[in-house]
């Protein structure tokens, strides 16, 4: 099954109703998730309280807040989780010092969503973040330019997974990539395109037209180089637009993505089961991870 993922990252006025537009959008190509904001510019209180007013706004997509700084999260994540009947989830941004895992003690009783705990979604484009990832993560987000490049580390993280006694199986791992959909198919750039990415400050990135990122999509999963992908729009409204639009709706028509929500939480879009605590020691000490 191919997961289809993006980031909603509008840059223009404050406060949810961008997000809840972009979102409802998504949701309307039947996207598995949406990442909310950059985990280097909303973590934290803030994007908890995006989550939950960006929550009645949809009723299936996956909804993820980045939390650079989880300790405040569990309580407000369960609540969003209960709202949204299983669909939030958190994005996690390992430090590049040491690969702690994202989890704290939790003081006071948390009541779980009825779906275990909400999906955990880690940046693995360090050793420290793929690490975390193939131990903790529910999806592991994977910068790459090349299907190569996206199995190598695939390969990696599961290897890692089975290592530390987890099932790889409960690991998906999206591919992350900043799509530059404006040119249309004839403004594909040398190794663009059909090409395939480049690389770039940012990270890898394709430019060029919806129905050459549908042929990259397709030819990627098909050689098994990762579960999906996570798109990052360069201009997030006109390039979300032309993703769900065309390049969805082109790999709709194809056979190879949904065409509706087959169930009502994002576990049962990636295809996951119920989430169960997951505990580990620090210091003497037990922590709970949400």
């Amino acid at each position: 099954m191919l997961h289809l993922a993006a980031a909603v990252e509008p840059p223009e006025g404050p406060g949810a109703g961008p997000y809840a537009e972009l979102a409802r959008l998504a949701e309307h190509g039947r996207l598995d998730f949406v990442t909310l904001g950059d985990p280097a510019g909303r973590p934290g209180t803030e994007a908890l309280d995006l989550l939950g007013r960006v929550v009645p706004a949809t009723r299936r997509i996956g909804l993820v807040p980045a939390l650079a700084e989880p300790w405040p999260a569990p309580a407000a994540l369960a609540g969003a989780d209960w709202i949204g009947r299983g669909r939030a989830g958190w994005r996690i941004t390992v430090p590049q010092a040491g690969a702690r895992p994202p989890a704290r003690r939790v003081a006071g009783p948390v009541s779980r969503p009825p779906h275990g705990h909400p999906v955990r979604v880690v940046d693995a484009d360090t050793k420290q973040g793929r690490t975390a990832a193939a131990r903790y993560a529910d999806v592991a987000l994977v910068p790459a330019a090349t299907p190569a490049q996206a199995a190598a580390v695939c390969d990696e993280l599961r290897s890692t997974a089975t290592a530390a006694g987890r099932d790889p199986a409960a690991l998906r791992v999206l591919v992350s990539l900043r799509v530059d959909l404006g040119g249309g198919e004839q403004a594909a750039e040398p190794g663009h395109g059909g090409g395939g990415p480049r690389p770039s400050p940012m990270g890898p990135l394709y430019r060029g037209g919806p129905v050459d990122l549908a042929d990259l999509v397709a030819a990627w999963h098909t050689e098994g180089a990762a579960d999906g992908f996570h798109l990052v729009p360069v201009e997030p409204r006109r390039d979300l637009e032309r993703l769900v639009n065309g390049t969805v709706a082109l790999l709709q028509h194809r056979g190879l993505f949904r065409t509706f929500y087959p169930g009502g939480t994002l576990r049962e879009h990636l295809g996951l089961a119920r989430g169960e605590n997951t505990t580990h020691r620090t210091g003497g000490q037990k922590e709970e991870m949400v």
